[in-house]
Order: C-alpha cells, then sequence, then structure tokens
C-alpha cells in the first residue's frame, strides 16, 4: 500500500516497523556521548531517502511496548503532529530539523491499543475485508501470474479454473485480507512444479479441479458453513466480527428450576458477560408490561450458552440477541425464521452502533440470513455498502429494544393487540370496574 501511494506521489518511501519497540531513542535518537549512538529512524530514513519530502509508513503501531528505556508512543507524538514537527529535534543531531512534509501513513490492526493521545493525531481510515468477488479477482489479475512466476511455472503449464480460486478463498482463506490465499496458491503451484519435474510427459495443462485441489491442500480449514435455524424458544442469530471476518452465532438459553441465578459457558469475555447482565435486567424489569410473571425469575435459573467455547468471543455488538435469546426462553416463543441481529444494547433500552457492519453482512450471506437487524446509528454504514453484498437482505434499522421485539415475535405483537381489556389486578380494581359498568346501564336505561 505505502510504495503504492509513494509512486502514485512520485515520491521516495521508506518503511520502518515499531512492533516491541520499547525504546524510544529509537525514533529521537540517542546522546552522542554513548557508545554506538545514531539518529533516530525518522533521520535515518531522511537520510537513506535522500528526500525532504517522502512517505513514511511507520508499520504496526498498535504493538508498540513500554520499558524503564522509555516510551516510543509519547515520542511519536511531536513526529506526527503538524503543530510541533516543523521543529522537531533528534536527539543525536540535536538541532531542529523540519520534518511536516513527509507523508507519514501508519498502520495498525485494532485501535485499542493504540494510546488516545496518539491517536488524535491521526486521520483514521479504517479498511474493510475483501469479499469473495473481490478475493477472486485479485487472485486473477495479480496472485496467480505471481505465484506462477516465482515458481518457474507459466500459463500453459497449469489452470485455475474462477470456481476453483472462489473456493480457495471461501474454504482455505477466509481472513480478511489474501495473505493465506497467496499462501495457498504457492502450496500448489510448489507441489505442480514438483510433480512435473518428476514426470516429464505430464499432460498440459494441469487444471486443478476439487479433487487435485484437495490432494494438493488438504481437507478445507473452513468447512461450508452448517446452516444456523433459530427454531426452538431460548435461541437467537447474531452476527460477530473477528479477526477472520464475519461470522454467525447462535446464542442458547435454557431454564432449570433454581433461584434466578444466571451461568455463562461459551468462552464469553467481559464486555460480553456485561451484555448478558443488561440484557437479563431489561427483560426483568419489563416483565409485567411485557406480560410475564414475575414469579419466573424466582423459580428459574437460566444458563447462556454459546457455541464453539474453545473460541473466546468478546464484544457489546451482541446486546440485543442476548435479550432476544433471554425474551424467547421466558415467553416460550420461537423467534422469526431467517432472521439474525447485530446491536450494542444500553440499560434503558436503547440500540446503540457497532462496527464491521459489511464482514457482518458478508457472513450472514453465508448463512443464507434474509433479515438482519441492525442499529439505526449504522444507516451510514449500510449507505456504503456494495449493492452487490446487500442484495437479497432486507434490513430493519431499530433504536430501541421493544421494535428489535416486534420484528422478532411478531406474533407476539399480534396477541397484545388482541387483548385490549386486561384482567383486574386486585379485588378493589375489581370493585371499580363493575360499579363503572353499573353506572353505565343505568345511565343508558335513563336514556331510553
Amino acid at each position: 500500500m505505502g510504495v503504492s501511494i509513494a509512486r502514485s506521489l512520485k515520491k521516495e518511501y521508506f518503511r520502518f516497523s515499531v512492533g516491541g519497540m520499547n525504546d524510544e531513542s529509537e525514533i529521537k535518537g540517542h546522546r552522542r556521548t554513548y557508545i554506538g549512538a545514531m539518529p533516530g529512524k525518522i533521520i535515518q530514513g531522511l537520510r537513506i531517502t535522500k528526500s525532504k519530502n517522502p512517505v513514511f509508513l511507520i508499520d504496526e503501531i498498535d504493538k508498540m511496548g513500554v520499558s524503564y528505556q522509555g516510551d516510543p508512543a509519547s515520542a511519536l507524538l511531536e513526529v506526527l503532529d503538524p503543530e510541533q514537527n516543523n521543529t522537531f529535534r533528534d536527539t543525536y543531531l540535536d538541532i531542529p530539523f523540519d520534518v511536516s512534509e513527509v507523508l507519514f501513513i501508519v498502520t495498525a490492526n485494532t485501535l485499542e491499543t493504540i494510546p488516545r493521545p496518539l491517536l488524535d493525531r491521526m486521520e483514521i481510515i479504517q479498511l474493510a475485508g475483501y469479499t469473495s468477488d473481490e478475493k477472486l479477482a485479485i487472485g486473477k489479475k495479480y496472485l496467480v501470474p505471481k505465484s506462477l512466476e516465482k515458481h518457474g511455472l507459466s500459463k500453459s503449464e497449469i489452470r485455475y479454473p474462477a470456481k476453483i480460486l472462489r473456493k480457495i478463498a471461501d474454504e482455505y482463506a477466509r481472513e480478511a485480507g489474501v495473505r493465506n490465499f497467496e499462501k495457498s496458491l504457492h502450496k500448489i503451484n510448489r507441489k505442480v512444479a514438483l510433480m512435473l519435474t518428476e514426470n516429464p510427459e505430464e499432460k498440459l495443462p494441469v487444471t486443478i479441479n476439487e479433487k487435485l485441489l484437495y490432494e494438493l491442500l488438504g481437507q478445507p480449514i473452513f468447512v461450508e458453513d452448517e446452516i444456523l435455524k433459530a427454531d426452538r424458544p431460548g435461541m437467537a442469530i447474531g452476527l460477530a466480527w473477528t479477526s477472520m471476518g464475519g461470522d454467525t452465532l447462535i446464542i442458547e438459553a435454557q431454564n432449570t428450576p433454581g433461584k434466578g441465578e444466571i451461568k455463562l459457558t461459551g468462552q464469553l469475555g467481559e464486555v460480553m458477560q456485561e451484555s448478558v447482565s443488561l440484557a437479563y435486567t431489561w427483560v426483568k424489569a419489563h416483565a409485567l408490561e411485557r406480560k410475564i410473571d414475575p414469579s419466573w425469575f424466582e423459580h428459574n435459573s437460566i444458563h447462556l450458552h454459546v457455541p464453539e467455547g474453545a473460541t473466546p468471543k468478546d464484544g457489546p455488538s451482541a446486546g440485543i440477541t442476548m435479550t432476544v435469546a433471554l425474551y424467547s426462553l421466558v415467553t416460550n416463543q420461537v423467534i422469526a425464521p431467517d432472521l439474525a441481529m447485530t446491536g450494542e444494547l444500553s440499560l434503558k433500552g436503547r440500540v446503540m452502533p457497532i462496527g464491521g457492519l459489511k464482514e457482518k453482512v458478508l457472513a450472514a450471506r453465508r448463512n443464507k440470513i434474509k433479515d438482519i437487524i441492525i442499529p439505526q446509528f449504522n444507516k451510514r454504514d449500510l449507505d456504503k455498502l456494495d449493492e452487490q453484498v446487500t442484495q437479497g437482505i432486507n434490513f430493519h434499522l431499530v433504536g430501541s429494544i421493544e421494535e428489535v421485539l416486534a420484528l422478532a415475535f411478531p406474533e407476539d405483537e399480534k396477541r397484545e393487540a388482541m387483548q385490549p381489556i386486561l384482567m383486574p389486578s386486585s379485588t378493589s380494581d375489581a370493585e371499580t370496574i363493575s360499579k363503572a359498568v353499573a353506572l353505565a346501564v343505568r345511565e343508558a336505561l335513563r336514556e331510553r
């Protein structure tokens, strides 16, 4: 990426990684009194490029460390601040130097570990993962020719049908990027090159079909998703973001005789455990309003589980999914078919925004989901998605958990609409209603 930007701007390019760096002298240089002293990476880069306005790529900024030798993240504050870096002072040179004309590009896998003051000095551009169609295009145009050249093969010796490239992307390299996709192509080409060397009379070109693909790469790492169904009370389908892209999660809740305890399993992180507490509190607080017997919570304990327990899971976007699963269990209802959801829940029932919408929609598409509930705050993210990503899926924008429940349990809403008269909750209420009815009858008889 950095090379392409530098080439398009016709500027020199310099890259260095700060992953694992824990010495601020690597950025600002050493004092000349030390043995082996040298300038920091910034001045070294300018010296190597022999330019005052090159493109600098600072890689893995989210993996910097801190030690007794200093904090390199704090040293970068001056470097990346346009108000200060025109007088940047390297400790080795000990004179002000203007680095304001340098184009700094910083890369990171996550924003959570980057110090907030450093993050404020950057313009954040988030890059979504590639779709299967995008990986297919990249593979055809760039990765296959590059891998063939690397292994001494030509297009006349090996052929990759489009459906095989798509199968490699979907079953062996489902991560957001194309690194594992390229590794899989290298592995195939190495073995084909060896096969042609050992069998010179092999018929050319070698066409990679499904059988040969499994022989060369082994069994798929990612088997085709089993279609998840929430077909029992206490089940709901959520959408999650992982380092491998989007994923669908089935939330399961089961009640047992008890005294209101709640048990969690499935390697849930702290944030997801908080989401369960919020969901349970909301359902319990609105029991009477939703025609639920409050004593149910006093005589039942709940076990909530998210399958694939060996995989750690965390994040707030499962809030509304947890609530729907608990509500489904308590009311003994099954949610609407082919429905998935994502959204953070507040204590008062507001649905808050989430991230990774594109990856989650792609995961829903793989699971043949037809309806997705998303927060209304994410409408701007939805508008940015390509038509090929959203085609065939109905999106429901919601702002409150009541709207979510109305979509998840349409029969429940109909039942409430058919019951406008409630039974009296006490003897005094019954007497009041009886007197009102008698008075209305007497008034009607008088009019006659």
